[in-house]
């Protein structure tokens, strides 16, 4: 028998993230236990309440989610296992017999609503906006009063879950907008590299100078190593102290990217590894062929050969 296993995920039903949780096979038929705020899904994963929790962290039109980034940073004992792409496209809904007309305030996660201006500015410029804690907690609180807004802003599966009245749709300001999401489970060895993967970091930069961005980058950049993401968020000591979220191309267990983290755990005074993990769209990571596993392994070699005193080959 396979054992019961928890995944937290951003609830209740109906969200996106339950979306990027349904594309993990091996979370079907265990238990889905819908939270408040990625918070709560991070504490639930380092209490063991849950096994894994699937969290938003970067999305195509608003960049990285400051909230998982600096929670990432912040809570120690975290490792992402696995990504996962959901497309976003958005819904306005009310309560039913609601028109289009009768809306005023509208109720809607920061994120969708940013995504949403466009649309918004062109159809309704006289709004004023409600924040809320997710897409479905939007269309619960003008379903149940809690929320002083005529309509919401959530996903299309929200009719599936919820008695709405559909007020418009297609209401996004871009239509190939994607939210990346990750799953994360405590810490645990990385699995086998498969040849698209990506490895994330959190870098502290030693000291606020001229180049020391740079000379972290170089890390990166003289091993062959793409990043396909570069996110800074303040530390929070003091004005102008950055850490640094990245994506590099590859896998811990590549040569060029255990070279590149070495020379990042010796410039940085704080390096967090959050994982190597595959990529959602499985692309091939391609890098210069002076940059295979065996270059750095035949360098190594001839450098233990020097240091034991053998004759350096013509």
């Amino acid at each position: 028998m396979t054992e019961r296993r928890t995944y937290s995920y951003l609830g209740p039903a109906g969200t996106f993230t339950e979306a990027a949780l349904d594309q993990v096979p091996e979370a079907r038929g265990h238990e889905w236990k819908p939270v408040h705020n990625v918070g709560e899904a991070l504490a639930d994963v380092l209490s063991g309440v849950s096994d894994a929790a699937m969290i938003a962290i970067e999305n195509s039109i608003e960049g990285g989610v400051s909230t998982t980034l600096d929670a990432l940073a912040t809570n120690p004992g975290l490792r992402i296992i696995g990504e996962y792409l959901v497309k976003v496209n958005f819904v306005l809904v009310g309560a039913p017999g609601t028109k289009l007309e009768d809306v005023q305030v509208i109720a809607a996660h920061p994120v969708a609503y940013a995504q949403c201006h466009g649309w918004l500015g062109a159809h309704l410029p006289r709004h004023a906006h409600v924040p809320a804690a997710s897409n479905v907690a939007s269309a619960l609180g003008i379903l149940d009063g809690t929320l002083p807004a005529q309509a919401a802003i959530a996903a299309p599966g929200i009719v599936q879950h919820q008695d709405v009245e559909v007020l418009a749709e297609q209401i996004g300001d871009n239509a190939n907008a994607v939210t990346r999401f990750v799953l994360v489970s405590r810490t645990t060895a990385a699995g086998a590299p498969t040849g698209a993967d990506k490895t994330s970091l959190i870098v502290e930069l030693p000291d606020d100078r001229p180049g020391a961005l740079l000379e972290m980058l170089e890390q990166f950049s003289t091993r062959g190593i793409n990043l396909s993401l570069i996110e800074s968020r303040p530390i929070g000591d003091e004005l102008g102290r950055y850490r640094f979220v990245l994506d590099a191309d590859g896998h811990i267990h590549d040569e060029r990217m255990a070279d590149a983290l070495l020379g990042i755990r010796r410039f940085s005074p704080r390096v967090v590894f959050l994982g190597s993990y595959p990529r959602a769209d499985r692309r091939i990571v391609q890098y210069p062929d002076r940059y295979a596993d065996e270059i750095f392994v035949e360098a190594r070699d001839w450098l233990r050969g020097l240091i034991a005193g053998e004759p350096d080959e013509a």
